[in-house]
């Protein structure tokens, strides 16, 4: 078993944080500086994951860098690990993935895809993994937590040929679409596999002190008075820019609005009337009027169109393009989910009005919504 850890790249969306910290927060390199080398208990991202992994029981370990490589390799120990430098880093994530699967040694008969950026997943989750693999024989092994899907992908030897063509800024989920019947999902506890450090601001977050006792969130969080059992009921999967214009546009045209993400606190978003914590709409029990959107970017999609079209909500949109919703079809096809329900899926969202802005997004959905409630 192998693990090819991907810390190749630029970090772009670490570059607006603050050179010099704020007293009491954690301590920040320099606006130039890596990720890779943000300090974590007096340590680098980068070493925690490789130390993760080293202990789990992966056999070998290929670890691709790029940017600063010069200046990661200088503070980081990697003993036990084979270290390769992508020249093409700058073309994306699959150019790194590529490289490191072709370094791997032919005895290999599987790689997990690990993230630089995902400092806290247990090694006992690896191992899981690895066993359920041998057992299952999976192609594809995808850690699910709360029903939501994480990081790191275990790929079978067998895909290798595929990602070694992969290239441009895509990761294992370009060929996801490929093997719809060979991907396999394992529950695990472990909030690790969806906790990555894409910004400052979850940098900031996931080092304050107590943070990891406020992951034990309840299935359900609903705001007194503003989840009345009459009001129609907008359930939105994602937190990015258009769910959260959504959720405050929903509020205004009377919807009581729950959005479903695995660590989203009520006080983190006061325009809600409730925070589902667990891919299950069954939580939600029985609505004469539910409109679903799932807009968590490729990270839920089929999770949250399953669980809307399960619930029998009178309205689905998924929020991506024609292609990746077709793969998504496909998929739940496979799972038993009837082609009629699916081709009421709208996909992309919204009515077509030239709409650019997250607002606009938002505000092209619930006219689609509205024109629907209006029609009966």
């Amino acid at each position: 078993m192998a693990a090819v850890i991907l810390a190749a790249g630029m970090s772009r969306r670490m570059k607006n944080h603050p050179s010099k910290p704020k007293p009491g927060l954690p301590e920040a390199p320099p606006e130039a500086g890596p990720k890779q080398l943000l300090r974590l208990s007096g340590r680098p991202l980068l070493q925690h994951t490789l130390d993760s992994v080293r202990r789990s029981q992966v056999d070998e370990i290929v670890l691709v860098l790029g940017f600063a490589a010069e200046s990661v390799m200088q503070q980081i120990t990697a003993y036990g690990v084979r270290v390769i430098v992508n020249q093409e880093f700058e073309q994306g994530m699959g150019t790194s993935l590529r490289a490191g699967i072709s370094a791997l040694g032919p005895s290999a008969n599987a790689a997990f895809a690990v993230l630089a950026d995902q400092p806290f997943v247990r090694p006992e989750t690896l191992n899981r993994m690895i066993a359920y693999h041998k057992e299952s024989g999976a192609q594809i092994t995808i850690p699910l937590y709360r029903g939501f899907r994480g990081n790191p992908v275990l790929l079978d030897r067998s895909v290798f040929p595929e990602v070694m063509g992969l290239s441009g800024d895509v990761g294992c989920r370009a060929i996801f679409g490929s093997h719809t019947q060979g991907i396999h999902k394992l529950d695990v506890d472990d909030p690790g596999t969806l906790l990555d450090i894409d910004s400052f601001e979850d940098f900031e977050k996931l080092t304050r002190p107590g943070w990891a006792g406020e992951l034990g969130l309840p299935d359900l969080e609903v705001r007194e008075g503003l989840a009345a059992d009459w009001l129609p009921e907008l359930v939105i999967v994602g937190r990015d820019a258009v769910a959260r214009a959504l959720s405050r546009l929903g509020q205004v045209l009377g919807f009581t609005t729950i959005l479903v993400d695995p660590f989203l606190k009520l006080t983190d978003a006061p325009e809600a009337g409730g925070i589902l914590h667990v891919m299950d709409f069954s939580r939600l029990g029985r609505k004469k009027e539910r409109y679903v959107l799932v807009a968590s970017r490729g990270q839920f999609d089929e999770e949250g169109v399953e669980q809307a079209v399960r619930s029998g909500a009178s309205y689905v949109a998924l929020l991506a393009n024609r292609k990746r919703a077709s793969e998504i079809f496909s998929s739940l096809q496979l799972k038993g989910l009837p082609e009629e329900k699916l081709a009421k899926v709208r996909a992309p969202a919204g009515l077509e009005i030239g709409a650019e802005s997250p607002e606009e997004i938002a505000l092209s959905i619930l006219a689609e919504i509205v024109r629907q409630r209006r029609k009966g």
